[in-house]
């Protein structure tokens, strides 16, 4: 490692110290076992969850009982302290449906909004769920090619009321964005809120990385606190799981202020969506009250990563990487190295990465950074050996 990524690394930090997943039944780890593949690709991180969290899970394993249970009132009152500090938005506890997973909400979203056959417009590329939710909720996908501006990959809402149809219903909308990371401002939220009150149309937010802003003076805005209006309409997404990666305890939050809306997503979710777990509230409770300290340093550490990324990945001929602002996941374009089976190539390289055609666009592929330095720079080096092979071998040919 040279002196200079020693110096951005922070050899002293905890979140360099490496995590041995093998034989745990890790989804992300498990792909690759028996095989010299870096994994890199779903959306968990390589650290120890927070401190306090696995001292509380400790604590409520102690206790020994394991049975139904309520969502705490402790949780929910912070919750919604946590929203009014972070971005002076005051909610009422009747708003907030636990659910076991952000992915559910996406869906329940679809089935309680519209009738069948109606329409959703949804951004493209995008987190899978966002494109598959719509007809598995038999509902028809309209899809919304996201553009540049500068270098931030975003809605163009002109392009966005002109999709709209007489039977649209409910938009998809992801801030932070996955696979692109970027944040939207208050005046693009004002617009898309504008646009959703025009045609009388439900938004579903899925904010779950809205604690993981990476750029310095970038804020998370919630769409749904801009006023009473969009908060109307608005089905607010959010969860501890990609922040604190506690993923696999299955809590997340939907917050929805209008009664009909709500009752009609609780209404859709009975009998089908079981209750959040005991251990699941008791690890949000404990990152929500007490793991912002860790979580700064945890930006810091994935800041660090992501210029690093930026400033490799862009030297390699044949690849380049767009600025971010969010999020530990790299949207990598690789389509001028003209591979036939870019997923393949890189597992070839020795590196897992999440193919970009599952998210709409086979000209990219999604990297998690999310783990230590070491891995980090190995993963590159191997990138970068096989990219210059490919292109020496094209080059003889």
């Amino acid at each position: 490692m040279s002196s200079e990524s020693r110096s951005e690394s922070s050899l002293e930090s905890p979140f360099d110290r490496p995590v041995d997943r093998q034989l745990t039944s890790s989804q992300k780890w498990d792909k690759y076992r028996d095989q010299d593949i870096l994994p890199m690709w779903v959306a968990d991180t390589d650290f120890h969850a927070p401190g306090p969290v696995v001292e509380a899970l400790q604590e409520r394993v102690e206790h020994g009982v394991f049975g139904y249970t309520n969502p705490p009132q402790e949780l929910i009152d912070v919750v919604i302290e946590r929203l009014a500090s972070l971005y002076d938005w005051k909610i009422d506890p009747d708003w907030l449906v636990w659910l076991p997973g952000l992915v559910c909400g996406l869906h329940l979203a679809c089935r309680s909004v519209g009738e069948r056959g109606s329409s959703v417009i949804s951004p493209t590329p995008v987190y899978p769920p966002f494109t598959s939710a719509p007809g598995f909720s038999e509902r028809r996908l309209i899809q919304l090619p996201l553009v540049k501006q500068g270098q931030r990959s975003v809605i163009d809402f002109d392009q966005l009321e002109a999709s709209i149809e007489p039977d649209t219903r409910l938009i998809l909308f992801c801030n932070p964005h996955n696979p692109g990371g970027a944040v939207y401002r208050r005046e693009e939220l004002q617009r898309l809120n504008e646009i959703c009150q025009r045609h009388h149309l439900v938004l579903c937010s899925d904010e779950i990385h809205c604690d993981l802003i990476l750029e310095p003076g970038v804020e998370h805005i919630p769409a749904a606190s801009l006023s009473a209006e969009a908060e109307a309409r608005t089905i607010t997404l959010m969860a501890p799981s990609k922040t604190f990666n506690i993923a696999g305890l299955g809590c997340s939050l939907a917050i929805i202020s209008d009664p009909k809306l709500r009752q009609a997503f609780r209404r859709t979710r009975r009998g089908i969506v079981p209750d959040v777990n005991l251990l699941g509230y008791t690890a949000t409770l404990a990152a929500f009250r007490d793991g912002d300290d860790w979580n700064r340093q945890q930006c810091d550490y994935l800041r660090s990563h992501r210029d690093y990324l930026l400033r490799e990945i862009n030297a390699i001929e044949g690849l380049s990487l767009a600025p971010f602002e969010a999020t530990y996941l790299a949207w990598i374009d690789v389509s001028a190295l003209g591979l036939e089976n870019p997923p393949a190539f890189f597992e070839a390289a020795g590196v897992g990465l999440s193919p970009g055609a599952d998210f709409g666009d086979k000209n990219y592929m999604r990297m998690n950074f999310g783990c230590t330095r070491e891995l980090l720079e190995e993963a590159v080096r191997r990138i970068r050996v096989a990219v210059e092979t490919h292109r020496d071998t094209q080059q003889s040919s």
